[in-house]
């Protein structure tokens, strides 16, 4: 399984996203410029300029048509993302985190840094097909719930709900009508780094500072699994087509030297989602993995590190004859 090796920004990368169609993805780095690729070559389309921060975030609408983007800039843009052209911008006083589309596109869901005694919080904006009917209409805000950093928030089915990841290792479900809390469970002693759902949304699950990840129920917050590394993690991905969880993070990037790839533990990890094994290691990146992504039909997965590439992996046919 010979990797794509995409080496488009400067800086570490900090998030991935497929389009529904799956071919092709954005990377998000801290670089202030998003890029676009095609998933099966690895051939660099283009880049969005306009943030003057890192990129935390990026969603990508079902027609993959419009593309969001959230940064340390402090604003959340609307791009076209086949121009490129910056369309709107949201402009707030705080750093922009989490970014994602409901379903249906009506609104976006973000999540605000704390900064300069402002809490962190999670709000929703209008988002609008029309670009010239958009404005900066915040339907909900709640800056009361988190103590820490808000990782990354969700939206749950059918847009009633949706989900947060904090720093304190709390997943909270708030209603997305009213804001009200639903349930909160502690799933991590330490920082929840990133958190995803299934394609489904049946399912979360968690990767922490703890070296631990958690598979929970998205409707009773019940924990299913738990996958014990040996390693501190900063991203995990539920595969869409086998019971197969993919794991990375590694040595924390601040005390990285010399260290060895081995050393570190900078390889991605897969575990069998239902007996908890692990049973294979991806190696590559020469830094922490910051964020593995699976393509929506399964038969890739993307991976971006500390490093500041971007690997695409086509799995082969030895992993798709595994009996797991």
């Amino acid at each position: 399984m010979r990797p794509l090796l995409l080496k488009g920004h400067t800086r570490p990368l900090t998030f991935i996203k497929y389009n529904v169609d799956g071919d092709i993805l954005i990377s998000c780095a801290k670089d202030h410029r998003p890029t676009l690729w095609y998933a099966d070559t690895g051939e660099r389309i283009g880049t969005y300029k306009g943030h003057n921060g890192a990129t935390w975030s990026c969603d990508i609408t079902r027609d993959s048509k419009r593309l969001v983007t959230a940064s340390a800039d402090s604003t959340v843009k609307l791009w076209n993302l086949t121009t490129g052209e910056c369309i709107f911008t949201f402009k707030f006083d705080i750093p922009c985190r989490s970014v994602s589309f409901s379903l249906g596109e009506e609104y976006l869901l973000l999540t605000t840094d704390a900064f300069m005694g402002t809490p962190p919080a999670v709000r929703i904006l209008k988002h609008s097909r029309d670009i010239e009917e958009q404005q900066h209409e915040e339907v909900l805000c709640i800056s009361d719930a988190h103590p820490g950093r808000i990782t990354r928030a969700m939206w749950g089915p059918l847009n009633k709900t949706f989900v947060t990841s904090c720093e304190d290792g709390m997943v909270r479900k708030f209603d997305a009508a009213s804001g009200k809390l639903l349930n909160e469970v502690k799933v991590h002693e330490k920082s929840i780094q990133m958190m995803d759902l299934d394609s489904e949304g049946n399912t979360i699950i968690t990767a922490s500072l703890d070296k631990k990840s958690v598979l929970l129920d998205f409707e009773t917050f019940d924990i299913l699994k738990t996958y014990q590394t040996d390693r501190p993690l900063n991203t995990a991905a539920i595969s869409p087509l086998k019971d197969h969880i993919a794991l990375g993070g590694g040595q924390d990037a601040a005390s990285v030297t010399t260290t060895a790839g081995q050393a570190g533990k900078f390889e991605v990890v897969f575990y069998h989602k239902i007996f908890q094994e692990m049973f294979g290691t991806v190696r590559g990146h020469f830094g922490p993995l910051n964020f593995v992504a699976f393509s929506p039909n399964g038969k890739s997965f993307t991976t971006g590190g500390e490093d500041g590439y971007v690997r695409i992996h086509h799995l082969d046919s030895e992993y798709f004859d595994l009996d797991l």
